[in-house]
């Protein structure tokens, strides 16, 4: 089994989400603050470890054995996108979907930088479902 950090379509209520949702969801987390966060077309999100200007980025944190995640989730990730290793803020280090390094100069026309929004559902003004869960009980 591996961590897996989801921080744009698989998180719960996205359109990639069937990918992760019968594996245990280990909680709400954020990435240390070094990374960089983009809309991509704005069809989907790009984290990028960076040296300066970075921030905490929020996601969600699934526990799936590395063969789902070779045969569901990588084959729907987006060519400009590929797996890594990141810092949650704890400090632990964790599988992640990132932005292919050097992508940012040949994509800039095509990217929106979102770091400041930090998060996926901040950016599309989406709910967040642990608050949603909360008010409602």
């Amino acid at each position: 089994m591996a961590e897996l950090f989801c921080n744009g379509g698989a998180m719960r209520g996205g359109n990639l989400h069937h990918n992760v949702s019968s594996h245990t969801f280990l909680g709400s987390v954020r990435t240390a603050p070094n990374y960089r966060f983009f809309a991509v077309r704005d069809e989907f999100p790009g984290l990028l470890l960076t040296e300066t200007c970075g921030a905490s980025i929020a996601g969600e944190l699934y526990d799936v054995p590395m063969e789902n995640i070779r045969t569901d989730f990588l084959p729907e990730e987006p060519v400009e996108l590929e797996l890594s290793v990141i810092e949650l803020a704890d400090g632990r280090s964790v599988m992640a979907v990132v932005l292919r390094p050097g992508l940012v100069d040949s994509l800039s026309a095509e990217l929106t930088e979102i770091t400041d929004l930090g998060g996926w559902r901040a950016y599309r003004g989406l709910p967040d479902p642990d608050e949603t869960v909360s008010a409602g009980a």
